[in-house]
Parts: C-alpha cells; sequence; structure tokens
C-alpha cells in the first residue's frame, strides 16, 4: 500500500487509525461520550484547516493529540463558567451501557481520576490509557519531560491515596 499524498488522504488515514483512540482519550478526560466525540471531530477539523502549515507532517498526530487535549481543557472550564442562559452544569451520568462495561472497581478508579487535578489526570492518561512514551506526553502536554516524570509521580501517589492504597 502506499502512502497517502494528498491532505484528505493523510487526514483520512489518521482518522481511520487513531480517532477511537482519541475518543476514548476524550472521554477519560470529559466523562461525556458526546463531547468527547465533539473534541475529536473539533481536533480532525482543525488539523484539516492547519495542515497546509504544518512544518512536519510527520508530527500529525502530536497536533491531533494536543488538540483533543485542549479542547477537552476548553470543555471543561467552560462546564466551569455559569451560564446566563443554561442552569447549572450536571456532570455527565455514566450510562448504563458503560456502567456494565466497567466494573465497580475501574468505576472507583475512574471516579477518582476525575478528582485529581487537571494537570496529573492529563499525565496519567495521556502516559498509561494512550500508552504515550515520557516524550510522547511532554509533547502533547506541553511540558518538559522531567515535569510529566514528577507530575505522573505525583499523581500516581494521589490516586493511590484516594483509593486508599499505598503506592
Amino acid at each position: 500500500m502506499t502512502a497517502p499524498e494528498t491532505a484528505d488522504e493523510t487526514i483520512a488515514a489518521l482518522y481511520a487509525e487513531h480517532a477511537i483512540g482519541l475518543a476514548r482519550l476524550a472521554l477519560i478526560m470529559l466523562g461525556d461520550r458526546e463531547a468527547a466525540e465533539d473534541v475529536v471531530q473539533e481536533a480532525f477539523l482543525g488539523l484539516h484547516r492547519r495542515f497546509g502549515g504544518l512544518r512536519d507532517r510527520s508530527k500529525a498526530l502530536v497536533y491531533l493529540r494536543s488538540a483533543v487535549l485542549n479542547n477537552a481543557r476548553t470543555v471543561l472550564r467552560r462546564r466551569r463558567l455559569p451560564s446566563w442562559f443554561a442552569g447549572t452544569y450536571e456532570p455527565p451520568v455514566w450510562s448504563a451501557e458503560s456502567a456494565a462495561l466497567l466494573g465497580a472497581e475501574r468505576r472507583e478508579v475512574m471516579e477518582a481520576l476525575h478528582r485529581l487535578p487537571r494537570r496529573q489526570r492529563e499525565a496519567l492518561v495521556l502516559r498509561y490509557y494512550a500508552e504515550l512514551s515520557e516524550e510522547e506526553t511532554a509533547q502533547v502536554m506541553g511540558v518538559s519531560r522531567g515535569t510529566v516524570k514528577s507530575t505522573t509521580s505525583r499523581a500516581l501517589d494521589a490516586l493511590g491515596r484516594l483509593l486508599g492504597n499505598a503506592r
């Protein structure tokens, strides 16, 4: 199979290979399936708009991961803002389908994960769920590798405390 040549072919190939994983990443960050799907779609639309301006097209996946993370941050930030046009934000309730798929222990971990500070949650999700290396995680988060290491360590300690376990 030959490598995609046009922007549309390249983005379609990235979508086919990574959209589901990016949606899962957003779902873990947001806890809301519809919002997660919207975040991923916005990331791909942003890539399509800016594809011609990318200096290194091999970094398109890094761009997408960063965009998903940034878009998820925006959604979370908007949820905290009062709105004159809508009622207060109610966090999503895990659907019956999600509840059936996730055991009680896994739900407990997910709830504890959502109680962590944003940066710690992002570091854990990128390192252990998305299985990115420290360097890749640093690129996506826009921080140094050392920051990823220390943030991940603090996050694991905090998660252990929230779950009542010693690390």
